[in-house]
């Protein structure tokens, strides 16, 4: 395996220690990052420490602070931070098990594959991986890394596990302070049934290929139009449109529309041949404004 370890240690189950190493499952590829430039030079701009009313200072001249009050700060220095960092463990003891629907998907922070460390852990691997996924369990423990403890999760993952980092209570907000106005009336079900066959009707199983980033993409095909000298000219399809002003769409007639229904339309086609019924009315009296310029004239 090409990749480097993130950890490497062992995962305890009561009396039984599998040595195990973790690697990221995950990359940042999509983000492009933009530096700031003075355009008359082309050169970049760089940052420049400095105090007010004295100017740039010396790195050494700076420590960390914390500010316990407004303009009040507890000065600390890289040593006394260190020493308060957890020392990273080598062993990630599994204390509990939940079932797999138990923790919400808000709580989970940053996937890692875990695999076994050599030949000899292979088997105790494999069987804990079995048990987990037979159980339909998810094993949880506490693991300092790199100066942090973390609260974790264990789960089987195709041939290998899943470990993922887990948010602390205190760094969820509560959903309640955001959907308490929502209200709690039950949906029309004649709504619900179309809103649930549409669901249906678009089912099917998950592939992440099939999606991509399109604002990314467009950014880089920016740049490398940019990079050929060639000058863009960007507009709005819905240029001048304004949503808010838009009136209020029928949402028994929109969900049918999108399963593909003809009945909205029917009825809509009912009612065009009344509105123009009036037509012929209209042409018989089609000789009568001639006589009207001439009252104006005389006005």
């Amino acid at each position: 395996m090409a990749a480097r370890p993130y950890w490497k240690g062992q995962i305890r189950l009561a009396l039984v220690s599998i040595p195990v190493e973790i690697y990221s499952a995950t990359r940042s590829g999509a983000t492009i990052a933009f530096n700031q430039i003075h355009e008359p030079s082309g050169q970049r701009i760089k940052y420049e420490k400095v105090v007010p009313g004295i100017g740039p200072v010396d790195l050494d001249e700076i420590v960390k602070g914390f500010e316990y009050s407004k303009g009040e700060y507890v000065l600390l220095d890289d040593d006394e931070i260190e020493g308060v960092k957890l020392e990273s463990k080598k062993t990630l003891e599994l204390t509990q098990f939940v079932d797999s629907h138990d923790i919400d998907a808000i709580y989970f922070e940053k996937p890692y594959y875990v695999v076994p460390a050599d030949d000899l852990a292979e088997e105790a691997f494999i069987v804990l991986r079995e048990a987990l996924r037979r159980t339909r369990k998810i094993g949880l423990g506490q693991l300092a890394m790199r100066g942090r403890e973390y609260v974790v999760s264990i789960k089987a993952c195709g041939r290998g596990m899943v470990m993922e980092t887990l948010r602390y209570a205190d760094e969820v907000n509560r959903a309640t302070s955001y959907f308490r106005e929502i209200g709690d009336a039950d949906p029309d079900e004649e709504l619900l049934d179309l809103a649930t066959t549409l669901i249906d009707k678009k089912t099917g199983k998950f592939d992440a290929s099939e999606f991509h980033d399109r604002y990314a993409d467009a950014l880089k095909d920016l740049i490398e139009r940019k990079k050929k000298g060639k000058t863009l000219n960007i507009e709005s399809d819905d240029k001048g449109s304004d949503s808010r002003g838009s009136n209020v769409v029928d949402l028994m007639a929109a969900l049918k529309n999108s399963l593909g229904s003809s009945g909205g339309g029917s009825k809509a086609a009912a009612k065009k041949p009344g509105k123009a019924a009036p037509k012929p009315a209209a042409k018989k009296a089609a000789g009568k404004p001639a006589a009207k310029p001439a009252a104006r004239k005389r006005a």
